[in-house]
């Protein structure tokens, strides 16, 4: 169990270096992250539109489920097309699935620190502080509508920051939980 604790704590700190960078390139180059986020996307909608027509044609009055596919593929190609010239929907999308990682993020932390209390670890008041803080900023992002992708990608960083102190403070406690 301590192991697989230890694997957990590493994760963290993987996925908060992630953030980083990904936090880092949105404070760099702000409406280039937005555009690639929105290219992307839109490709792999346009990509899989374009599978599922083939596949109509391919197979067209073999199954019946296939009948499915020419609405899904256009439907598909739509989507990727709206993705890519509505990039200020992906900012939205973007924006509320950020946040509420964050604040899941936040919560187990906060579960972390209470069960660090119980344990009567001396950290437990820093853990406390810093998941109240991403509870906080998780709530921040979700609720402003104008948020630039700016903010977003501050508020990533000082986010994978303090994530990083917190798996840093569970990997060296985990024998003691």
């Amino acid at each position: 169990m301590k192991n697989f604790l230890k694997k957990s704590g590493w994760v963290d700190i993987l996925v908060s270096i992630v953030f980083a960078i990904i936090g880092m390139f949105m404070i760099i180059k702000t409406d280039l992250a937005i555009k690639i986020i929105s290219y992307i996307l839109g490709g792999i909608f346009i990509a899989m539109g374009i599978i599922k027509i083939i596949d109509y044609f391919l197979s067209k009055g073999k199954y019946d489920f296939y009948n499915y596919d020419l609405i899904y593929g256009i439907i598909a190609i739509i989507i990727g097309l709206v993705t890519i010239f509505c990039s200020g929907l992906i900012e939205s999308m973007f924006r509320i699935v950020i946040a509420f990682w964050i604040i899941y993020s936040g919560l187990m932390r906060l579960s972390l620190s209470l069960k660090l209390h119980a344990v009567q670890i001396d950290m437990w008041n820093v853990s406390l502080i810093l998941s109240i803080i991403m509870i906080i900023s998780g709530i921040y992002i979700l609720l402003q509508n104008g948020a630039l992708i700016l903010t977003i990608g501050i508020i990533m960083l000082v986010y994978s920051i303090m994530d990083l102190i917190e798996s840093v403070i569970f990997i060296k406690y985990v024998d003691e939980l």
